[in-house]
């Protein structure tokens, strides 16, 4: 027996959008798909997403364009050879970095419009260089590491950038 649902997409639920946007920043990520999806995750929430430094694949990769399906145009992506150039560039009015080194949790800031919320490469994070310069800025997701040592990428930038999202709407 076939299920027919006769329900239908609501894309008109009452949310205030935060302006300026929150931003997505992620610095030399390795992996097509995890870039992908938060490309398609910055569309569907008007994010810019900034790629700094070395990317680990080619912006033509198959993998990349099938997980942003095809939202590409949609998506206000810049690039930046270096941290320093991306921070020069955008001058966010406030940054977050997001590591498992981080001493306080994600759920702790108090996220305001136009904050940028960095993430690092799938292997090793982000430099330890760039979190000393920046111990205060350091946040972590809650986890239990006795079990894992850290989340997938795309679904860290998920959990924050709603977060934040949900902050901003329930002020």
């Amino acid at each position: 027996m076939k299920h027919e649902h006769t329900h239908e997409r609501r894309y008109d639920l009452p949310f205030r959008w935060p302006a300026p946007p929150f931003s997505v920043v992620l610095v030399e990520p390795e992996i097509p798909p995890n870039t992908g999806n938060i490309a398609r995750l910055c569309a569907a929430t008007g994010s810019p997403l900034h790629l700094v430094g070395h990317l680990g694949f080619h912006p033509t990769d198959r993998n990349l364009r099938r997980a942003g399906v095809d939202y590409w145009d949609e998506v206000n992506i810049h690039r930046h050879v270096s941290i320093d150039a991306y921070l020069e560039a955008a001058k966010p009015p406030r940054f977050y970095l997001f590591s498992t080194r981080g001493e306080r949790s994600h759920f702790d800031a108090q996220f305001q419009p136009g904050d940028a919320f960095i993430f690092g490469r799938e292997s090793a994070g982000l430099s330890d260089e760039l979190l000393d310069a920046y111990p205060d800025n350091v946040l972590q997701i809650p986890m239990r590491t006795d079990n894992v040592r850290s989340l997938n990428l795309a679904n860290s930038v998920s959990i924050v950038l709603y977060e934040a999202l949900r902050q901003h709407n329930y002020k």
